[in-house]
């Protein structure tokens, strides 16, 4: 039954990932890649705020937590697209790019974690 929670997340996460993805990038130079900072920063301001208020806030059923956070945002958020973009940024010889990729992405996700739990704590 765990197995259900997380696949119902995940079909959710899976499909705004791609909604977001796709719109960012009519919208947006394909230079550097937008949509999955975008999506790295608010799946982890998701999670953060999820998990310290489901944890600090309210008492939840458990399977909240397969739903939400692994499921969800386990398929929302591209750590792998990430890591292949700089990747890619790499072998183009974007040096700069790929270093803004790196840093941005890792700051503004932890970030989004920071004010997701900040903005738990606060309700």
């Amino acid at each position: 039954m765990n197995y259900l929670w997380i696949a119902l997340g995940a079909v959710v996460g899976a499909s705004a990932r791609y909604f977001l993805g796709t719109y960012i990038g009519r919208h947006f130079s394909t230079v550097f890649p937008y949509g999955t900072l975008l999506i790295n920063v608010t799946g982890s301001l998701m999670l953060g705020f999820f998990l310290v208020y489901a944890s600090e806030r309210v008492l939840l059923d458990p399977r909240w937590r397969l739903l939400v956070a692994v499921g969800f945002c386990g398929s929302y958020t591209t750590f792998s697209s990430y890591a292949f973009e700089s990747f890619a940024l790499m072998e183009q010889g974007q040096w700069m790019l790929m270093g803004l990729n790196i840093l941005s992405s890792n700051a503004l996700c932890l970030a989004g974690v920071l004010a997701g739990a900040a903005l738990a704590r606060g309700l």
